[in-house]
């Protein structure tokens, strides 16, 4: 992924929501990930997502992040979400942050 975003984030309470997001995933949870428009993927976490500089199509850097999912059963198949288009994160198994499936 390069550094552009379709919408970057200056203002600390929208960063603040973005971290609420990463602290709901863990690595390797199963969920079911909502977004703003319906659009609902399920998947497994690759890795702990992050907040990181970007910048938008006029060229101001703000911060946003991805999600990146991944399904065992398709083995080409990885989702990537941005965090500022979720709405909802529903966990479908036990692994909490910080735990592995393995």
């Amino acid at each position: 992924m390069g550094r552009s975003a379709e919408k970057v984030y200056t203002d600390h309470g929208a960063i603040a929501r973005l971290e609420g997001w990463i602290a709901d995933l863990a690595d390797n949870a199963k969920v079911a990930i909502v977004e703003k428009d319906g659009t609902k993927t399920t998947g497994i976490v690759t890795v702990l997502p992050t907040i990181q500089s970007f910048l938008d199509g006029e060229g101001n850097e703000g911060m946003n992040g991805v999600v990146k999912l991944f399904d065992p059963d398709r083995p080409d198949w990885v989702a990537t979400i941005w965090l500022d288009h979720i709405e909802r994160i529903e966990h479908l198994d036990s692994v909490a942050r910080g735990t592995s499936q393995t």
